[in-house]
């Protein structure tokens, strides 16, 4: 049974994937759980801190897979965590040395470190993906480099740029979110190992030692200090996501205006059925991109509440900790499945440059009338060609016609530019900017930090 989205047989695998629902599942956070007790001994036999054969019991009879989870959820809901429950079954597990399972540690220990392991294999994934969606955005920019289009500001057409350009700006983004993912692995994947009040008094002077060899048993980077009540890591992670899926979110919100009947540039890629309206055959909703940006305002919440969970009391929070078990796993889900929708709609992305085209036609003109104005302002000062093309913009407004014909009825336009040249500027191929040149730049960027 299931209560959320999340794990819903009806929407699991359109907000999330398997992926990344198996690293989050409960069984393989147990299975981390054990992983984390059975480095925590061999970094201790590694240390002298217990016998190497207790350490070697420990690694062979303790088994994740075999436990008792009924037992384990009913202990967990009296208990409140559940390392003092698993404790109690894989200290049986290992028989005569299950006296030094969990030796020296802490609940927090055995449970960040576990979490840490997740966030590990989750931002492998989102690495994969984001580099996949950034070659799918750079074929995109470099196929559509000359397409013109008109740009929009307040929803309005402004000036005309290239698809080409519209899609670099998407792969821009995503290069940084590629840089910042690799940027931020030193500071993430750290592990947890400080004992009772974070001090590892219980150890001795052999604390330190243990933690490193855990650590390196671990694969995971050593931490310079104790992080039970530092939560800037993990809600570094959890708002990096919100980084990434604010990008898709915004991708999306762009699919979704310009699949719009009234633009028309845009579709999502056709599969029979999808996006279909159970009552009006015509309509073909932009599925993917509505669980973007669904997913995008999730994880933004969570975001919050990681931000939230820093403020915790003392040595050991009592509650900002519950948070975070909420806000992760959701988190990367909910990334996961923004991700794979976005590979997929962007992947077979329908462009309409015929649509494009009209579009940027629409106006007869006045989308480029700070071409005109800029070609006239020399003559007279760009003040006073501001003006004169502002009148000739209101009356192609109130009375239609092309601007390129009513500039030339006026002697003040007429006197100074030919009509060659009016029609010249008045045509929005020709004002595209430095569009495709950055184009290029952003491939070349891009390219470069593969």
């Amino acid at each position: 049974m299931a209560s959320n989205v999340l794990d819903s047989i009806l929407f699991r695998d359109s907000f999330g994937t398997p992926e990344m629902r198996a690293i989050f599942d409960d069984h393989q956070l147990i299975r981390n759980y054990v992983t984390v007790e059975i480095a925590l001994a061999k970094a201790q036999a590694r240390c002298g801190v217990i016998p190497a054969q207790a350490a070697q019991e420990i690694a062979e009879k303790c088994n994740a897979d075999t436990l008792d989870f009924d037992l384990l959820r009913h202990e967990t809901e009296i208990v409140g965590y559940p390392i003092l429950p698993l404790v109690h079954q894989i200290s049986k597990q290992a028989g005569e040395s299950g006296g030094y399972v969990h030796w020296g540690a802490t609940t927090q220990d055995i449970m960040d470190t576990a979490v840490v392991m997740q966030i590990r294999d989750a931002l492998d994934v989102i690495d994969q993906d984001i580099n996949t969606l950034r070659q799918i955005l750079a074929d995109l920019a470099r196929r559509y480099r000359n397409t013109p289009m008109a740009g929009r500001t307040h929803l309005q057409q402004a000036l005309p740029i290239t698809f080409g350009y519209k899609a670099a700006i998407w792969l821009d983004m995503f290069d940084r979110h590629a840089e910042r993912l690799a940027q931020a692995r030193p500071r993430i994947l750290v592990g947890q190992f400080a004992g009772a009040a974070g001090t590892l008094a219980s150890l001795g002077d052999k604390g330190l030692a243990v933690q490193q060899a855990m650590m390196e048993e671990l694969s995971l980077g050593v931490p310079v200090s104790t992080w039970h009540v530092a939560r800037d890591g993990f809600a570094e992670a959890v708002n990096l996501l919100g980084l990434i899926t604010g990008s898709l979110g915004k991708i999306a919100y762009d699919v979704m205006l310009l699949a719009a009947n009234e633009f028309g540039e845009l579709y999502e890629p056709f599969v029979k059925g999808r996006g279909a309206s159970s009552t009006m055959p015509q309509k073909r909703n932009p599925i993917s991109s509505e669980l973007m940006l669904a997913c995008a305002k999730g994880v933004r919440q969570q975001a919050g509440l990681m931000l939230d969970a820093m403020v915790q009391d003392l040595e050991r929070a009592t509650g900002p900790w519950h948070a975070e078990w909420i806000a992760i796993p959701e988190s990367f889900i909910l990334t996961g499945g923004a991700l794979y929708q976005a590979k997929f709609m962007l992947k077979g992305l329908i462009v309409d440059e015929q649509a494009m085209a009209k579009n940027l036609d629409m106006t007869k003109g006045l989308i480029v009338a700070e071409a005109v104005m800029m070609g006239l302002a020399p003559y007279i000062g760009r003040q006073d060609a501001h003006d004169i093309v502002y009148d000739a913009c209101r009356i192609v407004n109130e009375e239609g016609g092309r601007l390129a014909d009513v500039l030339n009825a006026m002697p003040a336009v007429a006197t100074r530019l030919e009509p060659a040249l009016i029609e010249q500027l008045t045509d929005p191929v020709n004002y595209l900017g430095m569009a495709p040149e950055m184009v290029d730049q952003v491939l070349k960027s891009s390219a470069a930090k593969n």
